[in-house]
C-alpha cells in the first residue's frame, strides 16, 4: 500500500480500494434516506437528523470513542463507509487549470440515516458511549433503540 505524504494513516482506513473514476461532482442532499434508516444488527444506534458529508476521520474518530467506552463489552457496526473524493486546489493557485486533486473522503448521509449499531451492552452503557461518539459528529443526531 503506498502511503501518500497529504494522507494520514488513520484516514487509509476508511477509504474505498478502487474506484471507477478519480473525481466525483459535489452533488446535493435533498430528501431523507430510504436506505439504511434501520436498526438491522444491534439494539442501539445513532441516527442522523440532518444531512451532511462525514469524513472518514469523523467516522473513525465516532467509532474509536464508542469503542473506549464500551471497554471490550458488546459489539459494534458502522453502517456508513466514506467512498465520495473530496478534491480541493492548491492555496494561492489561479483561476482554471481544473479541478483539484482527491484529498480526503467523505459519505454522503441524508436525514434518518443509521450511523452506528451497537449491541451486546446495557441501554445505559450504550447511551453514554453513542452519546460521546454523536459528540464527535458535525450535525444533529439522536440514539435510538431497537422496540421488540
Amino acid at each position: 500500500m503506498k502511503i501518500d505524504k497529504s494522507f494520514n494513516i488513520i484516514a487509509m482506513l476508511y477509504n474505498p480500494k478502487r474506484t471507477r473514476f478519480r473525481k466525483q461532482h459535489r452533488g446535493r442532499m435533498k430528501g431523507k434516506s430510504c436506505r439504511g434508516n434501520r436498526i438491522c444488527f444491534g439494539r442501539y444506534s445513532l441516527q442522523a437528523l440532518e444531512p451532511a458529508w462525514i469524513t472518514a476521520r469523523q467516522i473513525e474518530a465516532g467509532r474509536r470513542a464508542i469503542t473506549r467506552y464500551a471497554r471490550r463489552g458488546g459489539k459494534i457496526w458502522v453502517r456508513i463507509f466514506p467512498d465520495k473524493p473530496v478534491t480541493l486546489r492548491p492555496t494561492e493557485t489561479r483561476m482554471g487549470s481544473g479541478k483539484g486533486s482527491p484529498k480526503y473522503w467523505v459519505s454522503v448521509v441524508k436525514p434518518s440515516r443509521i450511523l452506528y449499531e451497537m449491541g451486546g451492552v446495557s441501554e445505559t452503557v450504550a447511551r453514554a458511549a453513542i452519546s460521546i461518539a454523536a459528540s464527535k459528529m458535525p450535525i444533529r443526531s439522536q440514539f435510538i433503540r431497537l422496540e421488540i
